[in-house]
Protein backbone atom coordinates (compact mmCIF):
# COMPACT_ATOMS: atom_id res chain seq x y z
CA UNK A 1 0.00 0.00 0.00
CA UNK A 2 1.34 3.46 -0.88
CA UNK A 3 1.40 6.14 1.77
CA UNK A 4 -0.93 9.14 1.49
CA UNK A 5 0.44 12.27 -0.25
CA UNK A 6 2.57 14.41 2.04
CA UNK A 7 0.73 17.54 3.19
CA UNK A 8 2.24 21.03 3.08
CA UNK A 9 2.51 20.97 6.87
CA UNK A 10 4.38 17.66 6.80
CA UNK A 11 6.72 18.99 4.13
CA UNK A 12 7.55 22.08 6.18
CA UNK A 13 8.16 19.90 9.23
CA UNK A 14 10.42 17.66 7.18
CA UNK A 15 12.40 20.66 5.96
CA UNK A 16 12.94 21.86 9.51
CA UNK A 17 14.01 18.38 10.62
CA UNK A 18 16.60 17.91 7.86
CA UNK A 19 19.99 19.65 7.86
CA UNK A 20 21.48 18.15 4.71
CA UNK A 21 20.31 16.38 1.55
CA UNK A 22 22.49 13.83 -0.24
CA UNK A 23 21.76 12.57 -3.73
CA UNK A 24 22.15 9.41 -5.69
CA UNK A 25 23.43 10.60 -9.07
CA UNK A 26 23.02 8.00 -11.86
CA UNK A 27 19.34 8.09 -12.78
CA UNK A 28 18.34 10.53 -10.05
CA UNK A 29 20.32 13.61 -11.13
CA UNK A 30 21.67 12.61 -14.55
CA UNK A 31 20.23 10.62 -17.46
CA UNK A 32 22.61 7.67 -17.90
CA UNK A 33 20.47 5.76 -20.42
CA UNK A 34 20.31 8.39 -23.16
CA UNK A 35 23.90 9.52 -22.68
CA UNK A 36 25.51 6.10 -22.70
CA UNK A 37 23.39 4.86 -25.62
CA UNK A 38 24.41 7.93 -27.67
CA UNK A 39 28.08 7.25 -26.97
CA UNK A 40 27.61 3.57 -27.88
CA UNK A 41 26.09 4.60 -31.21
CA UNK A 42 28.81 7.16 -31.92
CA UNK A 43 31.68 4.79 -31.20
CA UNK A 44 29.92 1.87 -32.87
CA UNK A 45 29.37 3.88 -36.06
CA UNK A 46 33.04 4.81 -36.09
CA UNK A 47 34.11 1.16 -35.91
CA UNK A 48 31.46 0.06 -38.43
CA UNK A 49 29.13 -1.84 -36.11
CA UNK A 50 25.34 -1.74 -36.02
CA UNK A 51 23.55 -2.94 -32.88
CA UNK A 52 20.69 -2.26 -30.48
CA UNK A 53 22.53 0.48 -28.60
CA UNK A 54 19.76 1.08 -26.07
CA UNK A 55 19.57 -2.65 -25.43
CA UNK A 56 23.33 -2.85 -24.92
CA UNK A 57 23.18 0.12 -22.55
CA UNK A 58 20.47 -1.58 -20.52
CA UNK A 59 22.45 -4.83 -20.44
CA UNK A 60 25.55 -2.96 -19.27
CA UNK A 61 23.68 -1.13 -16.51
CA UNK A 62 21.88 -4.31 -15.42
CA UNK A 63 25.23 -5.83 -14.42
CA UNK A 64 25.89 -2.92 -12.06
CA UNK A 65 24.01 -3.99 -8.89
CA UNK A 66 25.32 -7.59 -8.74
CA UNK A 67 28.89 -6.39 -9.37
CA UNK A 68 28.68 -3.90 -6.51
CA UNK A 69 27.22 -6.51 -4.17
CA UNK A 70 30.16 -8.80 -4.92
CA UNK A 71 32.47 -6.05 -3.66
CA UNK A 72 30.34 -5.23 -0.61
CA UNK A 73 30.12 -8.93 0.35
CA UNK A 74 33.89 -9.35 0.04
CA UNK A 75 33.57 -11.84 -2.81
CA UNK A 76 35.55 -9.47 -5.04
CA UNK A 77 38.26 -6.98 -4.00
CA UNK A 78 37.39 -3.30 -4.18
CA UNK A 79 37.83 -1.75 -7.60
CA UNK A 80 37.00 1.73 -8.84
CA UNK A 81 33.72 2.17 -10.67
CA UNK A 82 35.62 2.81 -13.90
CA UNK A 83 37.31 -0.57 -13.47
CA UNK A 84 34.00 -2.27 -12.75
CA UNK A 85 32.37 -0.55 -15.73
CA UNK A 86 35.19 -1.83 -17.96
CA UNK A 87 34.81 -5.36 -16.61
CA UNK A 88 31.04 -5.29 -17.19
CA UNK A 89 31.44 -3.74 -20.65
CA UNK A 90 33.85 -6.48 -21.71
CA UNK A 91 31.34 -9.09 -20.55
CA UNK A 92 28.45 -7.49 -22.45
CA UNK A 93 30.42 -7.05 -25.68
CA UNK A 94 31.65 -10.64 -25.53
CA UNK A 95 28.13 -11.90 -24.84
CA UNK A 96 26.85 -10.06 -27.95
CA UNK A 97 29.79 -11.04 -30.15
CA UNK A 98 30.96 -7.45 -30.61
CA UNK A 99 34.69 -8.01 -30.85
CA UNK A 100 35.38 -5.02 -33.11
CA UNK A 101 35.72 -2.62 -30.17
CA UNK A 102 39.39 -1.98 -29.35
CA UNK A 103 40.82 -1.15 -25.93
CA UNK A 104 40.73 2.52 -26.93
CA UNK A 105 37.05 2.26 -27.94
CA UNK A 106 36.19 0.53 -24.67
CA UNK A 107 38.02 3.13 -22.60
CA UNK A 108 36.08 5.82 -24.43
CA UNK A 109 32.79 4.09 -23.63
CA UNK A 110 33.71 3.77 -19.95
CA UNK A 111 34.48 7.48 -19.94
CA UNK A 112 30.95 8.14 -21.27
CA UNK A 113 29.76 7.80 -17.66
CA UNK A 114 31.76 10.96 -16.90
CA UNK A 115 29.88 12.96 -19.56
CA UNK A 116 26.21 12.37 -18.80
CA UNK A 117 23.68 15.19 -19.07
CA UNK A 118 21.51 16.15 -16.08
CA UNK A 119 17.75 15.79 -16.17
CA UNK A 120 16.11 19.12 -17.19
CA UNK A 121 15.07 19.93 -13.61
CA UNK A 122 18.32 19.01 -11.86
CA UNK A 123 20.35 22.19 -12.24
CA UNK A 124 17.67 24.64 -11.05
CA UNK A 125 16.36 22.28 -8.40
CA UNK A 126 19.76 21.83 -6.78
CA UNK A 127 20.36 25.58 -6.81
CA UNK A 128 17.02 26.15 -5.07
CA UNK A 129 17.63 23.43 -2.50
CA UNK A 130 21.11 24.71 -1.72
CA UNK A 131 19.59 28.00 -0.51
CA UNK A 132 18.11 26.23 2.52
CA UNK A 133 20.03 22.98 2.97
CA UNK A 134 23.51 21.52 2.67
CA UNK A 135 23.65 19.44 -0.51
CA UNK A 136 26.04 16.69 -1.57
CA UNK A 137 26.33 13.72 -3.83
CA UNK A 138 26.32 10.26 -2.26
CA UNK A 139 27.11 8.07 -5.21
CA UNK A 140 29.00 4.95 -6.19
CA UNK A 141 30.71 7.01 -8.88
CA UNK A 142 34.32 7.96 -8.20
CA UNK A 143 35.16 11.42 -6.88
CA UNK A 144 36.69 12.43 -10.20
CA UNK A 145 33.69 11.14 -12.17
CA UNK A 146 31.26 13.07 -9.95
CA UNK A 147 33.30 16.26 -10.26
CA UNK A 148 33.26 15.88 -14.05
CA UNK A 149 29.47 15.46 -14.05
CA UNK A 150 28.90 18.39 -11.69
CA UNK A 151 31.14 20.77 -13.61
CA UNK A 152 29.83 19.79 -17.05
CA UNK A 153 26.19 19.91 -15.92
CA UNK A 154 26.39 23.06 -13.80
CA UNK A 155 25.26 21.09 -10.75
CA UNK A 156 25.72 23.13 -7.58
CA UNK A 157 26.49 20.70 -4.77
CA UNK A 158 28.18 21.94 -1.61
CA UNK A 159 30.49 18.94 -1.71
CA UNK A 160 31.14 15.69 -3.54
CA UNK A 161 30.87 12.49 -1.50
CA UNK A 162 31.67 9.15 -3.08
CA UNK A 163 31.56 5.60 -1.74
CA UNK A 164 35.12 5.46 -3.05
CA UNK A 165 36.20 7.36 0.08
CA UNK A 166 35.81 4.19 2.16
CA UNK A 167 36.45 1.68 -0.65
CA UNK A 168 32.96 0.29 -0.59
CA UNK A 169 29.68 0.78 -2.43
CA UNK A 170 26.05 1.38 -1.62
CA UNK A 171 24.07 -0.43 -0.24
CA UNK A 172 26.80 -0.93 2.40
CA UNK A 173 25.45 0.94 5.48
CA UNK A 174 28.93 2.30 6.11
CA UNK A 175 28.57 4.50 3.01
CA UNK A 176 25.49 6.29 4.37
CA UNK A 177 27.00 6.66 7.84
CA UNK A 178 30.19 8.03 6.29
CA UNK A 179 28.14 10.86 4.76
CA UNK A 180 26.56 11.67 8.11
CA UNK A 181 29.97 11.70 9.80
CA UNK A 182 31.70 13.84 7.16
CA UNK A 183 28.84 16.36 7.05
CA UNK A 184 28.61 16.32 10.88
CA UNK A 185 24.87 15.67 10.62
CA UNK A 186 23.09 13.01 12.73
CA UNK A 187 21.68 10.28 10.46
CA UNK A 188 18.04 11.16 11.29
CA UNK A 189 18.71 14.71 10.06
CA UNK A 190 20.27 13.57 6.78
CA UNK A 191 17.95 13.03 3.81
CA UNK A 192 18.96 10.47 1.18
CA UNK A 193 17.33 11.30 -2.16
CA UNK A 194 17.14 8.76 -4.98
CA UNK A 195 14.96 7.32 -7.72
CA UNK A 196 15.94 3.79 -6.63
CA UNK A 197 14.00 2.22 -3.78
CA UNK A 198 16.77 -0.26 -2.95
CA UNK A 199 19.13 2.68 -2.31
CA UNK A 200 16.53 4.37 -0.12
CA UNK A 201 15.78 1.15 1.78
CA UNK A 202 19.46 0.75 2.64
CA UNK A 203 19.67 4.40 3.71
CA UNK A 204 16.59 4.03 5.91
CA UNK A 205 18.06 0.91 7.50
CA UNK A 206 21.18 2.97 8.31
CA UNK A 207 19.01 5.55 10.08
CA UNK A 208 18.73 8.24 7.38
CA UNK A 209 15.55 9.95 6.22
CA UNK A 210 14.47 9.20 2.64
CA UNK A 211 13.06 11.13 -0.31
CA UNK A 212 11.91 9.35 -3.47
CA UNK A 213 11.98 11.07 -6.87
CA UNK A 214 10.58 8.72 -9.52
CA UNK A 215 12.30 8.99 -12.89
CA UNK A 216 9.91 7.21 -15.29
CA UNK A 217 12.26 7.57 -18.27
CA UNK A 218 15.37 6.18 -16.58
CA UNK A 219 14.87 2.75 -18.18
CA UNK A 220 12.92 4.03 -21.19
CA UNK A 221 9.28 4.72 -22.10
CA UNK A 222 6.82 2.16 -20.79
CA UNK A 223 9.04 0.93 -17.98
CA UNK A 224 6.85 0.56 -14.88
CA UNK A 225 7.44 2.88 -11.93
CA UNK A 226 7.18 0.95 -8.65
CA UNK A 227 4.58 2.08 -6.10
CA UNK A 228 5.82 4.18 -3.19
CA UNK A 229 6.20 2.05 -0.05
CA UNK A 230 4.99 3.25 3.33
CA UNK A 231 8.48 3.59 4.79
CA UNK A 232 9.54 6.38 2.37
CA UNK A 233 9.43 9.68 4.24
CA UNK A 234 8.79 11.99 1.30
CA UNK A 235 8.00 11.72 -2.41
CA UNK A 236 8.62 14.55 -4.89
CA UNK A 237 7.96 14.79 -8.61
CA UNK A 238 11.40 16.29 -9.29
CA UNK A 239 14.19 18.19 -7.53
CA UNK A 240 12.48 21.63 -7.63
CA UNK A 241 9.44 20.02 -6.05
CA UNK A 242 11.69 18.56 -3.34
CA UNK A 243 13.17 22.03 -2.73
CA UNK A 244 9.68 23.50 -2.37
CA UNK A 245 8.60 20.78 0.04
CA UNK A 246 11.67 21.26 2.22
CA UNK A 247 11.61 25.06 2.19
CA UNK A 248 11.20 26.63 5.68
Amino acid sequence: MSRNPVTAEESRWMGAAVDAVVFDVFGTVVDWRTGVASEFERVGTRVGVQADWLGLTTAWRSRYPPALLRVVSGEMPWRSLDELHRMMLDEVLTEHGLTEFTDTDRAELVNAWHRLSPWPDSRDGLSQLRETHITATLSNGSTALLIHLARAGGLSFDTILSAELIHSYKPDPKVYLMAAELLEVPPPRLLMTACHLDDLRAAADAGLRTAYIPRPLEWGPGHPVPPVPDWVDLTATDIPDLARRLAP
